[in-house]
């Protein structure tokens, strides 16, 4: 059964400001955890939330397995990202 995948307001605008191949390599990648979500995507060290690189990129989720929900609630480049979770 597949995930339902959100996007934070946030992690939305970012997507919208790349350029439309980076968005797109960014997007499939996301969408092809709805699956499974917890194959693709690996739990941060001493965190709730999870983290799937793709490329120079990272997206911070959010997976709720019990609703078969994935939010996503950051997306950026991996010298920034983490910078934010603090």
């Amino acid at each position: 059964m597949n995930y339902d995948i959100k996007f934070d307001k946030k992690a939305g605008e970012f997507l919208e400001s790349l350029d439309k191949e980076t968005a797109k390599r960014i997007f499939n990648k996301i969408m092809q955890s709805k699956e499974e979500p917890l194959s693709h995507f690996i739990r941060l060290a001493g965190r709730t939330d999870y983290k799937l690189r793709i490329g120079d990129y990272r997206t911070i989720a959010d997976i709720d397995t019990n609703n078969k929900q994935i939010q996503i609630t950051l997306i950026g480049l991996r010298k920034n990202i983490y910078k934010k979770l603090i």
